[in-house]
């Protein structure tokens, strides 16, 4: 039964939130890992494994393409009718597209048929994921106290590492008991099936949250609706859409490396086998999920910036020694480089949410901060592993890889210098 509206309790928000944030992004890094690791062989297998590899990539950023068109069309309806009726949309959609990839033919039975329809399906879990963050983010942040905002929000951010570490260890207890052969046969299509029992558990959980009274009274107040509230985004905000993207290119860029490119460097470079490099990125998610509200509850005290700040600069100047680390061999410098950069990551994914929802007003909130989110990802974490991976081929070394993670990080660590500091500040007061 629905919960009387404004009665829900802020810890029964933030866990479903999190819960339903890590079934999408679970949904969403499982493509990823299965792009890293075995897609090339089955969709695009007249390629050599490098160049198979980057087709796969390919793919895998179409998802990143189609997010900023989900972010527009759920945050224009989220800011005319409430968030939480568009986070139950896209928790379907993303559960029915990932799905339907665990039951599609591969090449050899189809043809060309199989890696357009994995377009096609990508396509669909980039839409759904474009518009779930801005909900997800805002029902917490909406519901909480403004002391508290920046932990409250965070715990939306922690739904994606969770989801990483749920698809990641999905994927190495399959490596432990099955062989390559059963795997590449099979086995691969049992955790995207798994999405189906998954979005039954984050539809029961959500739907008895009541939507944010924040935005219940912005919308009473309104004697005018927005016809198109991503229009007034551009036009009452345009420095908040832009440092909303400095926020987010070095924190999508290098997250993407450190997850999924790291998969590929480890496996087709270092020569490790799949179940060493699932493993490291495991721990390393652990460390990322523990990390992200740690960070959110320091930019709670000291401010936004100077925790924002530490994240990107930090990582700027770690990128160089990540690859020498990555290519050891050794497997505690191999978890201890992914740790570190999931850290420093932490830092800047930790306090994200709030910084970015506290640069929008409320009647645009959902559409401005799914545009400064989801619009940078098309030229950053869509193409972060394409680019990592033609860098490598092109010059045999991680050196240019590192100098592109640290540009990028440099430029959101100083996005974070350059923005209002936010903390504390009341919601319903940014006009």
């Amino acid at each position: 039964m629905a919960t009387q509206a404004g009665a829900t309790p802020l810890k029964r928000v933030v866990a479903a939130s999190l819960i339903g944030t890590t079934i999408e992004w679970y949904d969403f890094f499982l493509y990823n890992y299965a792009a890293a690791i075995i897609f090339n062989r089955l969709f695009f297998p007249t390629f050599e494994p490098l160049t198979g590899t980057l087709l796969a990539f390919t793919t895998y950023a179409l998802g990143f393409v189609a997010r900023p068109i989900g972010g527009i069309v759920f945050g224009h309806f989220g800011d005319r009718i409430g968030r939480k009726k568009l986070l139950m949309l896209s928790l379907i959609l993303m559960g029915v597209a990932t799905t339907l990839i665990g039951l599609l033919p591969t090449y050899q039975s189809i043809g060309v048929w199989a890696p357009l329809a994995l377009v096609l399906l990508r396509l669909v879990q980039g839409f759904a994921v474009g518009g779930e963050w801005g909900g997800a983010v805002l029902l917490a942040a909406e519901h909480g106290d403004a002391a508290r905002r920046g932990f409250w929000a965070s715990w939306p951010q922690a739904g994606v590492p969770a989801g990483n570490l749920l698809a990641v260890a999905v994927l190495a207890l399959l490596t432990a008991f099955q062989s390559e052969a059963e795997f590449a046969d099979w086995g691969w299509r049992l955790p995207f099936l798994l999405s189906a029992l998954l979005v039954v558990v984050g539809w029961w959980i959500r739907i008895s949250i009541a939507e944010s009274a924040t935005f219940r009274d912005a919308l009473d107040a309104d004697t005018s609706p927005l016809k198109v509230p991503a229009l007034e985004v551009f036009r009452a905000r345009p420095r908040s859409v832009l440092i909303g993207a400095g926020l987010r290119l070095g924190e999508n860029i290098s997250y993407y490396i450190i997850t999924a490119f790291s998969v590929t460097y480890l496996t087709e470079v270092a020569r490790l086998d799949r179940g060493t490099a699932l493993n490291a990125t495991l721990a390393g998610a652990v460390v990322h999920f523990l990390t992200i509200p740690l960070f959110s509850w320091a930019s709670d005290r000291i401010g936004r910036r100077p925790v924002y700040a530490f994240g990107g600069l930090g990582l700027a100047l770690f990128s160089f020694q990540f690859f020498p680390m990555l290519a050891s061999g050794n497997m505690a410098l191999i978890v201890a480089a992914i740790a570190i950069a999931l850290v420093l990551h932490g830092a800047m994914y930790g306090p994200q949410a709030a910084f970015i929802s506290e640069l929008f007003p409320t009647r645009i909130r959902y559409s401005g901060v799914s545009i400064a989110y989801q619009l940078t990802s098309i030229v950053a974490g869509s193409l972060a592993p394409i680019i990592a991976l033609a860098l490598y081929q092109e010059t045999g070394s991680a050196t240019p890889v590192a100098i592109y993670v640290a540009a990028a990080c440099l430029i959101s660590g100083v996005s974070a210098l350059l923005a209002k500091e936010t903390k504390g500040i009341d919601l319903a007061a940014i006009r």
